[in-house]
């Protein structure tokens, strides 16, 4: 056995005495039964994946890996867990608007907008009221800083309104046959109760979201430099997520409440497949992305059949 999988072997190992039950070792007789206090899509038992005892280990709440062209799941853990999934629902908000705008047209921010973003302790892009930006320009300063002002300032252009927005993003959320997802607005704060979605859901989402060529460049992007013009003043954003210059990365988007934990929408290109990920609920900002590359690694490598 190679020696990076002997060492995933052990993590696995330990991961299944941290988490006992979470994660079962499937072999050609038996699947992986549904978790406790899970949800599963009338759909999905048949799609329970098997995973190999050389396994990364995942400690977050629940996660998913699969070929985006196949569907094949390489590792599920409590998949159909319904769950706050945090700022990876403005994966869903950049879908909802490219379904209806241009990256070229134009939306004006608001005071309304700032203040919102200034409310809750939301992650904002530090827009000005006044400014008219592209809907590209907002779209990175949503998916980069994950702000809650663009997020805000989309929503109410192309709802319109955030609440005909929100209808908006459940309303493609079944489309896409996410079926355990309710979304309560566009940044993914806890709010009127606060939103739910799981793994299976968000990756579903994630496919989807990647076959746009301008989620796709955004998402991957690492700084977006905006110069200064007539029609707004400069800005310059970083994007959250640490996976961003390993091999093949293309994204996707980083998220994080109390209520949520730590979460990541991940992708990555590898030997001619796309490797498409979620985890949620992880305890650790940095392990959240140490266990996606191990995923990433280990998915890359698989032969399963």
């Amino acid at each position: 056995m190679p020696t990076h999988l002997k060492n995933w072997l052990g993590r696995a190992l330990l991961g299944v005495a941290v988490t006992a039950g979470a994660v079962t070792a499937v072999g050609p007789a038996a699947q992986a039964a549904p978790q406790a206090g899970s949800v599963v899509a009338p759909d999905s038992r048949s799609h329970v994946a098997s995973v190999a005892a050389d396994a990364p280990a995942v400690l977050g709440r629940a996660a998913h890996v699969i070929d985006a062209k196949t569907g094949k799941v390489y590792f599920s853990k409590k998949a159909d867990l319904r769950t706050p999934v945090a700022s990876i629902t403005k994966v869903m908000t950049a879908y909802t608007v490219l379904k209806q705008a241009k990256p070229t047209d134009v939306v004006k921010v608001t005071a309304e907008d700032v203040r919102y973003a200034s409310r809750g302790g939301a992650s904002v892009a530090y827009l000005r009221a006044g400014d008219r930006l592209t809907v590209e320009n907002l779209l990175y300063a949503l998916m980069l800083p994950s702000g809650a002002d663009a997020a805000h300032a989309l929503a109410r252009t192309y709802g319109p309104g955030v609440d005909g927005f929100t209808a908006k993003m459940n309303a493609h959320a079944r489309e896409l046959g996410m079926k355990d997802t309710l979304y309560v607005n566009a940044d993914g704060m806890p709010a009127k109760g606060g939103g739910y979605s799981t793994a299976r859901d968000q990756v579903r989402l994630a496919q989807a979201a990647l076959d746009n060529g301008t989620i796709r460049k955004v998402s991957s992007t690492r700084y977006r430099s905006v110069p200064k013009t007539a029609e707004h003043r400069a800005y310059s954003w970083r994007n959250t997520n640490r996976l961003l210059g390993t091999p093949g990365t293309v994204g996707l988007k980083t998220g994080f409440t109390r209520a949520a934990g730590y979460t990541l929408a991940f992708a990555a290109d590898r030997d001619g497949r796309r490797l498409v990920g979620v985890i949620l609920g992880e305890t650790s900002s940095s392990r959240r992305f140490q266990t996606a590359q191990a995923l990433l690694d280990w998915a890359a490598a698989s032969r399963q059949v």
